[in-house]
């Protein structure tokens, strides 16, 4: 029988707000940022989740708790952002324009391969759906965590991407014998 995960972005984040890199380094929600989330919250109220995670960046926890207020949640490494190394915080105008060019770019400066990060979020996303209790399952991540997911996935994600990975955008994924489909994208209306 097949599952269901939802894979939702943060909001938005100081750092997103001053177009700043931002892997695994942190910066807080934006007040505009904690009304996408509460916004989100509204299109997800009536699901019956039976478990909620997120990444161990604290603007995927912030988030997480607006949505499902006091409900208990697990934090997971490895749902968290890429690492840009050296690049963390410095201004976005110093990304590589292609995202081919994640495969290798940011190795050389202490950071991640974009091949790599997509292994441990395609992991730990199945490690989690296959738990027996895990029929309806809300995960909060980041944007190049879901970007690279939703292309190792879907065949035509490059016109899916077109319109990005926005704050608070989440994509409905259907999980059967270890393979996720998407279903649909939400982009709530701010």
């Amino acid at each position: 029988m097949a599952k269901v995960l939802y894979l939702m972005r943060h909001g938005e984040t100081l750092f997103n707000k001053l177009n700043r890199i931002q892997g695994v380094c942190d910066s807080p929600l934006t007040e505009w940022g904690i009304h996408q989330a509460k916004v989100a919250k509204k299109y997800l109220q009536g699901i019956a989740f039976d478990h909620y995670y997120c990444s161990t960046s604290e603007r995927s926890s912030d988030t997480l708790e607006l949505v499902i207020g006091d409900q208990p949640y697990t934090r997971v490494k490895e749902l968290k952002e890429f690492n840009f190394g050296v690049f963390e915080g410095q201004s976005d105008y110093l990304e590589p324009k292609k995202i081919e060019d994640y495969d290798t770019f940011f190795i050389p400066y202490g950071g991640e391969g974009a091949k790599d990060m997509e292994k441990r979020v395609i992991d730990a996303l199945t490690d989690i759906m296959e738990k027996e209790d895990h029929e309806t399952v809300l995960a909060i991540s980041h944007s190049g965590t879901s970007t690279y997911f939703l292309m190792h996935w879907e065949k035509e994600a490059d016109k899916i991407l077109k319109d990005g990975i926005g704050n608070c955008t989440i994509l409905k994924y259907e999980y059967e014998d270890k393979k996720f489909k998407l279903l649909d994208i939400i982009r709530p209306e701010f």
